[in-house]
């Protein structure tokens, strides 16, 4: 069986037009392209891409954190509807966590909805817990996020959880014939 070649960016400029076509499938445009031009430019901001050239744009997963003092506050995790369930969420969020760690971040925060049961069980299999509850957060609907948080990041217990992550992950991303080598 083939496998189907992954490559992680950083994303650019260049990639806003497709940035902006995974941000419209999976969130309706839940940000224009003036606030991804932001996170690009900031140097707080970590924009992060999946790409594969089966998918047209070839953006196939987008996740963003803002690095503030030891925390990383992850404020996206996109995977196109059509490659849902098959690990990239998991490869995104991974490489997330690999490179606030890498940044020097001691925790990581994200808000939720509470009704995105498949989010909160992606996030809770990498040890986030429930920190608290916005009210009324999201204001298309009016629906309330859980607050997760993660801490320990630099611990040895987490690396060695990351290290087990990658693993399963890989393996796991073999099985949907997907080959993301420079998974970090």
């Amino acid at each position: 069986m083939s496998k189907f070649k992954l490559e992680l960016k950083s994303l650019t400029t260049a990639d806003l037009g497709a940035v902006l076509e995974l941000d419209k499938a999976c969130f309706g445009g839940l940000w224009t392209m003036e606030a991804y031009q932001r996170e690009i430019d900031s140097p707080n901001s970590i924009l992060l891409g999946l790409f594969s050239p089966l998918f047209p744009q070839k953006l196939v997963a987008m996740g963003c954190f803002w690095s503030i003092l030891e925390e990383a506050h992850i404020t996206i995790l996109a995977v196109h509807p059509q490659y849902q369930g098959q690990a990239l969420g998991q490869a995104m969020l991974y490489s997330l966590l690999q490179t606030s760690c890498e940044c020097g971040s001691e925790r990581a925060t994200l808000e939720v909805r509470v009704s995105n049961q498949a989010a909160i069980s992606l996030y809770q299999k990498f040890g986030f817990k429930v920190a608290g509850r916005r009210r009324r957060y999201y204001k298309d609907n009016d629906e309330d996020a859980l607050i997760l948080w993660l801490g320990g990041l630099q611990s040895p217990e987490f690396q060695e959880t990351l290290h087990y992550l990658h693993a399963l992950i890989s393996d796991r991303l073999n099985n949907f014939s997907w080959d993301l080598a420079n998974l970090r």
